[in-house]
């Protein structure tokens, strides 16, 4: 059985050979107009895309999105800042929209300028109107060195709340994410969407971490057309949060080479603040990444990592319990019997690190994956 899809949505993918033959431009309109929010990157080396968006969503509104994959048209100068207006302008042209408001996004190899003949080959190609928007396809055309397409569509009443998500390096989100966009058609106010669009990215894609590299390309957006009619606002951030979370589970999953999902939680800290913070050292940690990799029940780097947070004073080793899975290796003498306990989870493909301050109430998870020799691979051969 298929998945539903959003109403009032249409996309295309083509293959323009920028990199190989496989799909690498996507773009998804909606049919009518749509209210938006979107966060981006806050990188100091952001590329034409990143700028264009940020003035295209000062306005709450946007129409689609378009992507190229395989390039980041990134620190390429007025070069490619023209070039990306000339392929927004181009689609928006065609489908009879303003160029301002048609989002474009891409991401790929930094430094290289489009390939602007096999682009404008492809752009002349396209025929409209549009079919209907096809999830699956559009989040394979956004793949880089994805080995899974990820996208997700699950009903919010009479409202259907569809994404696509591509990622597997160079994430370590900072007010923004990878890329990602959200299609619905649920009616909302732009206040309403923006807010609780916030929120669960907070929630979701910052709370990720494959390497600690913040991508120059970040984005992540949300266009509601309102075709479906209202839906309840809490009922909404709940699915929206759902779907959010399925996607950065396949993103930490899928990470570059990875073989294991690491989820850190914790909890009994100062605030959420806190928490956050101590879970990104631990998951973010190369020797906490190496011993899950490898089902090493090292519990003492787990305790290094949360150590690294010199300025959280209130952080008292004497009140901090650590788990993988259910099995307490500290302050619990780390007895055989504990420690092959704690290794039959680590040798599992979903690893769960939980870790208590004793502080107070607050409470954070975040999510990554293990480091692998793949990794090392995968980024040493990259541009090549």
């Amino acid at each position: 059985m298929s998945s539903p899809s959003p109403r009032g949505f249409r996309s295309r993918t083509a293959a323009w050979g920028i990199k190989d033959d496989a799909d690498d431009f996507t773009v998804v309109l909606s049919e009518v107009p749509a209210v938006a929010s979107a966060v981006f990157t806050q990188s100091r080396f952001v590329g034409p895309s990143v700028t264009l968006g940020r003035e295209s969503m000062a306005t709450g509104t946007a129409r689609g999105v378009v992507v190229i994959a395989r390039n980041a048209n990134v620190a390429t100068g007025a070069e490619g800042m023209a070039n990306a207006m000339e392929v927004r302008a181009t689609v928006a042209k065609a489908a009879g929209i303003p160029p301002e408001e048609l989002l474009i996004a891409s991401t790929g190899v930094i430094g290289r300028q489009y390939p602007m003949d096999r682009v404008r080959s492809g752009l002349a190609e396209l025929k409209w109107p549009l079919p209907a928007v096809d999830l699956a396809a559009a989040a394979k055309a956004i793949m880089t060195t994805d080995t899974v397409a990820k996208h997700v569509a699950l009903p919010c009443g009479a409202a259907t709340v569809g994404a696509i998500a591509k990622g597997v390096g160079m994430i370590e989100p900072n007010m923004a994410t990878l890329l990602v966009f959200f299609f619905t058609d649920a009616q909302l106010d732009q206040p309403v969407l923006d807010q609780i669009f916030r929120r669960v990215v907070d929630r979701t894609f910052n709370a990720l971490s494959i390497d600690t590299d913040t991508s120059t390309s970040d984005t992540a957006a949300i266009l509601a057309n309102g075709l479906a009619g209202p839906v309840d606002e809490a009922e909404f951030e709940v699915v929206l949060y759902q779907a959010a979370l399925q996607l950065v589970r396949r993103i930490a999953s899928d990470g570059e080479g990875a073989s294991k999902l690491i989820e850190v939680r914790v909890v009994g800290a100062r605030d959420d603040a806190q928490a956050k913070r101590v879970g990104k050292t631990v998951v973010n940690s190369p020797l906490v990444k190496t011993a899950v990799h490898g089902a090493d029940p090292n519990w003492g780097r787990v305790a290094m990592a949360i150590g690294k947070c010199e300025d959280d004073l209130d952080i008292d080793p004497a009140n901090v319990a650590i788990r993988f899975g259910d099995v307490e290796t500290y302050p619990t003498p780390a007895t055989d019997e504990v420690l092959a306990a704690a290794t039959a989870h680590l040798k599992g493909s979903e690893i769960v690190i939980t870790i208590e301050l004793g502080i107070a109430a607050g409470e954070f998870t975040v999510y990554g994956c293990d480091l692998t020799d793949g990794y090392i691979r995968i980024n040493a051969d990259y541009t090549t």
